[in-house]
């Protein structure tokens, strides 16, 4: 019953969130590491002069924040979890880039950008959504073990990244990224399957 007060240890067996959690962690993942490794990518893995990959490296923050602006302009229209579906959809669109292994260059750079778009809403959905998708008494509990989810994504899976890409070859950028992102679909739709049950 999601009315009554529960313990911190029975909050972390609330239905559905496990999944939430690994979302969050995922989505963490992926931005931190789009962050503080996309400009290293695109010249070292792309061959992108310096200037360039910062310039993009940059607009991911911009791509960011205009979203976060677009999509709190469409909450009239949309609930959270088709704003945490769009901007998944959005997000995979701008990985799918990314990976495209060609020589033309602008398709790592806009999709960089997209990434960054697609970003955008998930985040604020998420925390939006805990509420309705928990109760309204939980929802102080769970948004911080949202946000250890968040802090464990964000801490650990950048320099885990810098670590493969020591080993094996920066390249690994987008598949690195590409895996998170399908776990953040995965996760989420499992979420939402469960919270239909």
């Amino acid at each position: 019953d999601q009315t009554e007060v529960k313990p911190f240890k029975e909050t972390l067996r609330l239905k559905g969130l496990s999944f939430m959690l690994v979302t969050f962690l995922a989505y963490s993942a992926v931005e931190q590491t789009t962050a503080l490794w996309a400009t290293t990518y695109l010249v070292e893995g792309r061959g992108i002069d310096v200037e360039t990959a910062a310039r993009y490296g940059a607009l991911f923050f911009v791509g960011i924040t205009a979203g976060r602006f677009l999509s709190g302009v469409v909450t009239h229209w949309f609930n959270d979890r088709q704003l945490i579906r769009i901007g998944l959809t959005v997000l995979c669109g701008g990985v799918i880039l990314i990976l495209i292994p060609t020589d033309i260059q602008i398709f790592s750079l806009i999709g960089l950008v997209i990434v960054g778009f697609g970003c955008a809403p998930i985040y604020p959905a998420i925390i939006h959504a805990t509420p309705t998708n928990f109760g309204a008494v939980n929802s102080q509990a769970v948004i911080g073990l949202q946000m250890a989810g968040a802090y464990v994504g964000s801490t650990f899976m950048p320099p885990l990244f810098g670590l493969l890409a020591n080993n094996i070859s920066v390249t690994i950028f987008p598949f690195y990224l590409a895996f998170f992102a399908l776990l953040m679909v995965v996760m989420s739709e499992r979420f939402n399957r469960t919270m239909k049950n």
